[in-house]
């Protein structure tokens, strides 16, 4: 699969690494500096490439996009035409100080960048674990335990393609239905966010939802 990734901070560097060595083809966009896309690309292997936003996009499977919220216009205009394309956005509409969610209730910053991209499939992936557990869950993806990954959204291949990139990163896909309800997934994102960072046991932290039969 050709996976274009708009944002190469924490989790599209770690997320596009984890693609490559999965054997998809990757090409790293979006970052201040050139050498460090030229770096990122290196070490992930012979799968990876960087190149600019529409570049990263022309030919690709899948994208991620991966910015923070007041940096999505500006990517979105430089990656060009997303028609038909599958996003996965793993982008949570923040404040400038990241320091609480500028949309919520009625809708999600998921829903919003839809509407952005007429003709896209977005799909909400990736915001519910923190990036420094990323290589660890790839480390451990042959275990037949693995944590849960949440994600929503719209178009049956777009969901085929977000769930088997889930898969390849070590997770267990767990599909919430339409792009709505994101609106779940996006606080629950700042939840995570909130256990992880604010303890006093560090970032590595992942979820698994367990069902239990009646009468048990």
């Amino acid at each position: 699969m050709r996976i274009g990734i708009l944002g190469s901070g924490l989790i599209g560097a770690k997320l596009g690494s984890v693609f490559a060595r999965a054997g998809h083809q990757v090409t790293f966009s979006y970052s201040r500096s050139g050498r460090k896309l030229q770096r990122l690309a290196a070490e992930a292997g012979s799968n990876a490439r960087a190149g600019t936003p529409a570049e990263a996009t022309v030919d690709a499977d899948a994208l991620l996009l991966a910015v923070h919220w007041s940096q999505v216009d500006d990517v979105l205009a430089q990656a060009g035409r997303l028609s038909g394309k599958t996003l996965l956005s793993c982008t949570l509409p923040m404040s400038t100080d990241n320091s609480r969610l500028v949309i919520g209730h009625s809708s999600s910053g998921a829903e919003v960048l839809a509407g952005k991209i007429a003709g896209a499939q977005v799909i909400s992936a990736f915001s519910t674990i923190p990036s420094e557990l990323l290589n660890t869950v790839w480390a451990r993806r042959r275990r037949k335990a693995r944590p849960d990954l949440l994600y929503c959204g719209g178009g049956a291949a777009a969901k085929k393609t977000a769930a088997q990139l889930i898969r390849d990163a070590g997770f267990n896909p767990v599909d919430l239905g339409a792009l709505a309800n994101a609106r779940y997934v996006e606080p629950f994102s700042l939840l995570i966010a909130h256990i992880a960072y604010s303890g006093s046991k560090g970032p590595r932290l992942a979820y698994r939802f367990e069902r239990f039969a009646e009468g048990q």
